[in-house]
């Protein structure tokens, strides 16, 4: 059983196609992409965890997944926990992690680098601890992803505006206000695997971010590579390993964000026990000598895992993420001569002359540009200069 219907569970899909498996996917949209590569597909909510439990034992499944897709990880744990079926975690730490307010108050008490972080339903106690932050703060839902919600914060009379914001995108009606983190560089993430609570994986990358955009807090491209020293990536493995221990991880993928601020000290900002967004793990079957989605779909099923270890890179690689930066209808891509790089693969989402929306969170996406190049230094001139080679026509 696969929770939701989005894109990024297509390749999921297809390994487990391989696999034998029968595949049923479950969310409340009928008309998602995914239901049309299952095998079935049932209209329940993946919020509702007794649902869910109920459909997944009338079916009698094998294994479940919350593949990329948020909104439904607890719900997967919850599922497994019941029906002795694999999972990453247990249930009542996919509760802590999935929520951010939780996982900062975790982190906290067991002496992680963590900012100043509080969590509230109502604006009316939120606005009583302006003093207890160190202004700019962000204010964003505590179970949201893809960036939505999210709103930096100045000055505490523009709260109200921001909290209201983060209460739509809000799935349990709770947010969290939190210190603003001055980054060193860029910001990074993950995608981390362990086995039997071992930390054996990660595909360290960093990210970018579209400062024209409605929301810039919305990643626009992801590289590999990361260019983070040695150091600092040995410490993101301590405390990935220090946080899996504590939290009693198993096997399985897991979606990480960390950040390197200017105080020098590493952050983990989110760890899911999913994988992330943007096709991350499509990707790095491209750039690594590890295939992460099959280990994960085997896992998941109960079938031996690959060998998981520490990713050779086969070049530099990223994901650009395809956006427009005004509301309008889709006419196409051009990528031009200039490019410097290899276009590995092109995805379009959407078909000409459909309506887009403004970049706001990762949902508002166009498609995707897997792209490869010979070195760092290229990479990152043709992301921060992509408007002279790469063209995004609206109308």
């Amino acid at each position: 059983m696969l929770l939701g219907g989005i894109r990024y569970l297509l390749p999921a899909i297809d390994v487990a196609h391989r696999h034998g498996c029968r595949v049923i996917t479950v969310d409340y949209l009928p008309n998602n992409i995914a239901h049309q590569y299952s095998d079935e597909y049932y209209n329940v909510s993946i919020l509702d965890k007794e649902a869910v439990l109920a459909l997944a034992k009338e079916l009698q499944i094998d294994g479940i997944l919350s593949y990329a897709v948020d909104p439904g990880v607890v719900t997967a744990a919850y599922v497994a926990e019941q029906m002795g079926l694999p999972f990453t975690c247990s249930y009542e730490t996919a509760c802590i992690l999935q929520d951010k307010a939780l996982f900062r108050h975790f982190l906290t008490d067991n002496g992680f680098n963590v900012p100043h972080a509080k969590g509230y339903t109502n604006a009316k106690d939120a606005k009583k601890d302006v003093g207890f932050f160190e202004w700019p703060v962000i204010v964003k839902p505590v179970d949201s992803a893809g960036s939505k919600g999210v709103t930096r914060v100045d000055n505490p009379n523009d709260l109200d505006a921001a909290i209201n914001l983060s209460l739509q995108e809000s799935h349990n009606g709770h947010f969290i206000i939190e210190d603003f983190l001055e980054k060193e560089g860029l910001s990074s993430g993950s995608e981390s695997f362990y086995v039997n609570g071992k930390l054996r994986y990660n595909a360290f990358y960093d990210q970018y971010f579209d400062t024209a955009a409605t929301n810039p807090f919305t990643p626009s491209s992801e590289c590999w590579p990361t260019n983070k020293s040695e150091e600092v990536q040995v410490e993101v493995r301590n405390q990935l390993q220090r946080l899996g221990n504590l939290l009693h991880f198993g096997t399985g993928l897991f979606n990480v964000e960390w950040r390197l601020c200017k105080d020098g000290k590493v952050y983990l900002m989110e760890v899911s026990p999913r994988a992330g967004g943007n096709r991350l793990a499509e990707i790095l079957n491209y750039a690594t000598d590890v295939d992460i989605i099959e280990t994960e779909v085997s896992k998941a099923i109960g079938d031996t895992i690959p060998v998981v270890h520490e990713p050779n890179y086969k070049g530099h690689y990223c994901i650009l993420v395809l956006h427009s930066e005004k509301a309008g209808r889709f006419k196409n891509v051009e990528i031009l001569d200039s490019f410097n790089g290899e276009v590995v693969e092109k995805e379009i989402r959407v078909n000409v002359g459909d309506c887009v929306k403004p970049f706001s969170g990762a949902n508002n996406a166009i498609g995707t540009l897997f792209l490869l190049f010979d070195t760092r230094k290229q990479m990152d001139d043709a992301l921060i200069h992509q408007k002279d080679w790469l063209k995004i026509n609206i109308e």
